[in-house]
């Protein structure tokens, strides 16, 4: 099939121009399939539609930083059975994010949570939700270097836009300066506005001694935690056992 060369300018002013991907071989199977003038215009839009679909997926995933092999199809959920595969299947719904819920993700180094809370963020931009997954101490640093140049409001409303914003590692490093009261605004101001996953090694009971104020720890950590889905992941590093089969080989 040979396009029309004054089909081409057509579709690139109405932003069709990808259904010249597939247009060559659409056509030959609407005439092999003898398929009718409407059965060929759907197949096109419909190749149409997924493209774009695709290009958002991508677009939405590149600017959450996420990782594009942190999946539920590759976690591994045979090598920790602390991990409820139902529980999380039912959080790759979404619900959590459309009733505005955080999710938290505790256990010891190496069992998988980064990779948990990325593959719960890659099915939330599967369902056009926007998210941003960020290590917990470099977003704190951020939002200092906004109290010195006046930037503050502008760097907070970062944290504040996605309906889903994953915080990394909490708690592996001390809150230092201003940091406690900037984790408790972006919790705050997230509260019932949109979900948080968070990961962290250390265990719920040691969180309120990280923001070093008592009153601060509790407002903060009474948001973060009501009704919040809770996943405590136990067993052994991932990459120690690696590390001890390649010894081994």
């Amino acid at each position: 099939m040979n396009t029309s060369p004054q089909l081409i300018p057509h579709l690139k002013q109405l932003r069709l121009s990808g259904i010249l991907d597939t247009l060559e071989v659409r056509g030959r199977q609407a005439v092999d399939g003898q398929w009718t003038y409407e059965e060929f215009l759907e197949r096109l839009l419909q190749d149409e539609v997924e493209r774009r679909a695709q290009k958002q997926l991508t677009l939405r995933l590149r600017r959450g930083n996420l990782q594009s092999a942190k999946t539920l199809d590759t976690f591994d959920f045979t090598a920790n059975p602390s991990v409820n595969r139902q529980h999380i299947l039912s959080l790759a719904s979404g619900d959590y994010i459309r009733a505005r819920r955080n999710v938290l993700i505790c256990g010891p180094a190496g069992v998988g949570k980064t990779h948990l809370a990325q593959a719960l963020a890659h099915e939330a931009c599967r369902q056009a939700f926007n998210v941003l997954l960020v290590n917990t101490s470099k977003m704190l640093q951020h939002l200092s270097g906004g109290r010195a140049d006046g930037s503050l409001e502008r760097r907070l409303q970062v944290y504040l836009r996605p309906d889903v914003l994953i915080l990394d590692d909490f708690g592996l490093k001390p809150l230092q300066g201003n940091a406690p009261e900037d984790l408790y605004d972006v919790i705050a101001e997230r509260y019932e506005h949109g979900s948080i996953v968070l990961t962290s090694n250390r265990s719920p009971a040691e969180w309120p001694d990280l923001f070093r104020d008592p009153l601060l720890a509790s407002a903060g950590l009474d948001r973060l935690m009501h009704d919040a889905e809770k996943l405590v992941m136990t067993g052994s590093s991932y990459r120690t056992r690696s590390t001890m089969r390649d010894s081994h080989d």
